[in-house]
């Protein structure tokens, strides 16, 4: 018997400290061949609107778990599933609702990004951005920082106003909704970009010496959210997977252009996190983590979702295959 799990479960059962040990624990994973992953691929469907089929999948070798996370994209609506399996027996063990999880694992993984590469004294932060995105970005660098103000710009201000009052109550810290994307990443220490944007929402000449970037928003090569001095000045870059960012990361690939040897300087988070890079190296450099989302982060939160929901009695079972 599977459980199916819904969002209601993943929202009880997944906190954002959890998240965080379960995406850290999955780059050590990917460094050391433990985890096994197969960057996103989409079918974009021939109908009128815009519609693509997405799929990621994944495997943890320690943990015993394999799935993918599988959603569509229809007239601007997500919609998100992750199957999970017992990798030894081809068992299906659950069937979650995704979306909310989709949130806090790529939260989760800034988080990540923020602890190995930001200055560990960073107290302040800019995120452009006000969706749902934006408060488990928010949530996660809160957790791994002891921040002292926060800035946040998004284009709609009554929205941005609610979302500055809501994580303020959430985290304890000020958010101050301001009225533009310069004044959120002026003298901001860390920089969180969540956004839907095409074109460039952060400018490299706004940035402070010492600051690290979240970028998350931008996952088609056609859009971005960093201008290409953002890109050329920050000293480490780092992605989630290579191969998938060569693909994906709009933010550097416009900014690369034709300049192929440029991905080589480009490291994967992982090996940050398992200490075969250094994620800064002085206090001046400004650092980026350019975020894609990999399956690696779905299937490890799931499998801790689901391990909860057997112990809590969470869930519905339901008959599913031999």
């Amino acid at each position: 018997m599977a459980l199916l799990l819904r969002e209601a479960d993943v929202e009880a059962l997944l906190p954002m400290p959890l998240a965080l040990e379960a995406v850290e624990e999955s780059f050590h994973h990917l460094a050391d061949g433990t985890a096994l992953l197969q960057p996103r691929q989409r079918i974009a469907l021939p109908i009128p609107e815009k519609t693509h089929l997405s799929y990621m999948a994944a495997a943890d070798l320690v943990r015993g778990y394999a799935g993918l996370k599988i959603y569509t994209w229809v007239g601007g609506m997500l919609r998100f599933i992750v199957p999970l399996y017992r990798a030894a027996s081809g068992e299906l063990l659950a069937l979650i609702e995704a979306d909310r999880l989709g949130q806090m694992r790529t939260g989760a993984a800034s988080g990540v990004a923020t602890n190995y590469m930001a200055k560990p004294e960073a107290r302040t932060v800019g995120i452009i951005g006000t969706g749902g995105q934006a408060r488990t970005q928010l949530e996660a660098v809160a957790a791994v920082r002891l921040l002292e103000r926060v800035r946040c710009y998004g284009r709609d201000a009554e929205r941005r106003a609610r979302f500055a009052a809501e994580m303020t109550k959430k985290l304890g810290t000020p958010v101050e909704a301001v009225a533009s994307a310069e004044e959120a990443v002026r003298e901001s220490e860390v920089v969180i970009a969540a956004t839907t944007a095409a074109k460039p929402v952060v400018r490299g000449a706004w940035l402070t010496p010492g600051a690290h970037i979240n970028a998350i928003g931008a996952n088609f090569p056609q859009k971005r959210e960093l201008d290409d001095e953002a890109v050329g000045r920050a000293g480490i870059i780092a992605v989630d997977s290579r191969e998938q960012s060569k693909q994906e990361a709009g933010d550097l690939i416009q900014a690369f252009g034709d300049d192929v040897a440029a991905w080589s300087a480009v490291k994967e988070l992982a090996e940050i996190v398992a200490g075969g890079a250094p994620g800064r190296t002085n206090g001046r450099q400004i650092t980026l983590f350019k975020s894609n989302g990999i399956a690696t982060w779905d299937i490890a939160c799931a499998a801790r979702v689901y391990e909860l929901a057997l112990e809590r009695g969470l869930g519905e079972r339901i008959s599913f295959g031999a």
